[in-house]
């Protein structure tokens, strides 16, 4: 089992920036891919930003240049730096963790950029 958690989120102004992480612990694999989705009211769960062990990087048009993602594998952790937050950024974003062909999902963490 592989349990992730994720922090970071808050209340953020419109073009200011935050950055998530999410830890796992528990039955670390070395080969894997951890994604970053988002989920609005009444939208459906969105693939935002994902990354491989061997560094192949992905983001959903709507983010490109504004939100990176990155991994410190000796701390387990995926990282998602956003700039230049905007309101339709405002979401649950989701941690997610492939290997060995199980995924397993964090809780989520709040984000709600907001003048």
């Amino acid at each position: 089992q592989v349990q992730l958690v994720e922090s970071g989120g808050g209340l953020v102004q419109p073009g200011g920036s935050l950055r998530l992480s999410c830890a796992a612990s528990g039955r670390i694999f070395s080969i894997y891919r951890m994604r970053w989705y988002r989920q609005s009211p009444g939208k459906q769960r969105e693939l935002v930003a994902s990354i491989t062990n061997t560094g192949i990087i992905n983001y959903t048009d709507s983010v490109k240049g504004r939100f990176t993602i990155s991994t410190d594998d000796g701390k387990n952790t995926v990282y998602l730096q956003m700039n230049s937050l905007k309101p339709e950024d405002t979401a649950v974003y989701y941690c997610n963790r492939i290997q060995e062909s199980a995924e397993y999902w964090g809780q989520g963490t709040q984000v709600t950029v907001s003048s």
